[in-house]
């Protein structure tokens, strides 16, 4: 603002002392034409020309002609020139002669004086008037300039510092006297900078205020509202964390709890049953037998429950075939994703009865086609792939490098009288069991030759570890009948 203030009163200043030096320089009245030496013709030619053939320089002083000025008046054959007249320096007045003529006749210049002080007079005032434009526009400009600093200053205002301190500063009262043409041509430069800077400045701040504005985001200030979005997100980000726990636990204990859910049910729904129909024909949970009375694809049982990982097994059922001799197709299938099968014991055609562990098999010497029930155990191994086959409580076969080292997979699907090729389902006809099948057991580990022969006799019962046969465990399917039967007694009076 200093800066600005002493450009506006230097250029005042210049100004008024350019207008003083022009009216300076301009003279009241004008001064009569000089005697030219040379005889009397040239006396007589300067006589007969008044004022308006009379040269102007005087009134730039003595420097302006070789002689000096004559008196108005004076005679004109007069050979003898009149010494040097005193003038003064260029002051506001017109330089005069020291004294006055005398015995000058007032009319006989009168009429040239006359013109040459209208003359003077319209000249000055049309220096009048050009100081009036002069002053006019100069307050024009003074006006311009206080809107530009005050366009500078708001601007500068709203700018970080750095940019407020950028650009030139000069100081320019030392460049030179105040009228001098340089300075007022620098200060019209620094004006016009000042213009231009300013527009510059006025395009550049929308712009800059617009990308400070979206991509920076302005210090949030921490209030109410924030903590509570804080703690809500806080809340949200524990619960999510709490749900994947969650999913996790599930993903892990997922077949447990659904059995756990199954046994409520059908607890649930033998007791519903027990209310609407009275005591069970049967008691449970070994008086029942699978019946599967045709061959066809689509009756079978279901083992509710899923198996663990095994690196040894036994399974043991009573079987009967009806069949009428020919194929006894599939007594049992566990399947579980990417392998069909994964434990499979059928007999196709007028093939030996086949134990498929992983898809590797191993031939058994079992046979069912005498119609009558059998007692069926098969145990196996992961350690060196051993098996063993019984029949009726009698060891029928052996053999070792079955699948050896393969562990048998878990969460698999065991399906009773048909033969999977996909997981739970694709069953073949061809290869289905016809017959009954009744006290199907699984246990997770070998079982000796003499625990064989005591549930083959009836004498030491025993169920499965790992699956026991269970009313509530097995669900048949597609036309297969569940339907109450005591094995050994059945097969006492068979």
């Amino acid at each position: 603002m200093k800066f600005l203030a002493v450009l506006l009163a230097a250029g005042m200043l210049a100004f008024l002392g350019a207008v003083i030096c022009i009216i300076a320089s301009v003279p009241l009245a004008a001064s009569p034409a000089r005697a030219l030496p040379g005889g009397a013709d040239n006396a007589s030619a300067a006589a007969a020309s008044p004022g308006p053939q009379r040269s102007l320089s005087a009134l730039h002083g003595a420097g302006g002609s070789a002689g000096p000025p004559a008196l108005p008046g004076a005679p004109a054959a007069s050979a003898h020139p009149l010494p040097p007249v005193p003038l003064f320096s260029r002051f506001l007045c017109t330089p005069l002669a020291a004294a006055c003529p005398s015995g000058a006749e007032p009319g006989d210049a009168a009429p040239g004086e006359r013109e040459e002080l209208l003359l003077l007079q319209s000249t000055a005032e049309q220096l009048r008037q050009t100081a009036l434009q002069q002053e006019a526009r100069i307050r024009a400009d003074q006006d311009t300039i206080r809107e530009l600093t005050g366009k500078l200053g708001r601007c500068e205002s709203g700018l970080p510092r750095g940019l407020q301190e950028a650009g030139p500063r000069r100081d320019t009262m030392a460049d030179g006297p105040w009228d001098s043409p340089a300075l007022i041509l620098e200060l019209e430069d620094a004006v016009r900078a000042l213009r231009d800077r300013i527009d510059r400045i006025e395009q550049e701040l929308p712009a800059r205020v617009n990308f400070s504005a979206a991509p920076a985001p302005a210090p949030v200030v921490p209030t109410a509202l924030h903590s509570k979005m804080d703690e809500l997100e806080g809340q949200l980000l524990a619960k999510v964390l709490a749900l994947e726990k969650e999913r996790v636990a599930l993903g892990h204990s997922n077949q447990q709890q659904r059995q756990e859910v199954e046994k409520e049910l059908d607890a649930l729904q033998d007791r519903v049953a027990e209310l609407e129909h009275g005591s069970s024909a049967y008691s449970p949970p070994d008086a029942f037998k699978i019946s599967i009375p045709i061959r066809n694809n689509y009756m079978y049982a279901r083992v509710r429950k899923a198996l663990p990982e095994l690196y040894a097994f036994t399974v043991c059922m009573w079987l009967r075939s009806r069949s009428g001799g020919t194929s006894q197709g599939t007594p049992f299938s566990y399947s579980v994703p990417g392998q069909a099968n994964e434990i499979v014991l059928l007999e196709a055609g007028h093939d030996p009865m086949e134990l498929l562990i992983n898809d590797k098999v191993a031939q058994l010497p079992l046979s069912l086609k005498d119609n009558g029930w059998h007692h069926i155990c098969i145990a196996w191994t992961t350690r060196d792939g051993l098996w063993s086959a019984y029949q009726d409580g009698e060891l029928r076969g052996s053999g070792e490098n079955l699948a050896a080292w393969h562990p048998i997979k878990p969460h698999g699907i065991l399906i009773l009288g048909q033969e999977q090729d996909t997981l739970g389902g694709r069953f073949d006809a061809t290869q289905a069991f016809v017959g009954d099948i009744a006290q199907f057991n699984l246990w997770d580990h070998v079982l000796t030759p003499a625990q064989v022969l005591g549930i083959a006799n009836c004498t030491g019962p025993l169920l499965g570890n790992i699956l026991p046969w269970e009313d509530k465990l097995v669900e048949a399917f597609g036309g297969a009948t569940k339907t109450a039967f005591d094995v050994c007694k059945g097969r006492a009076k068979a």
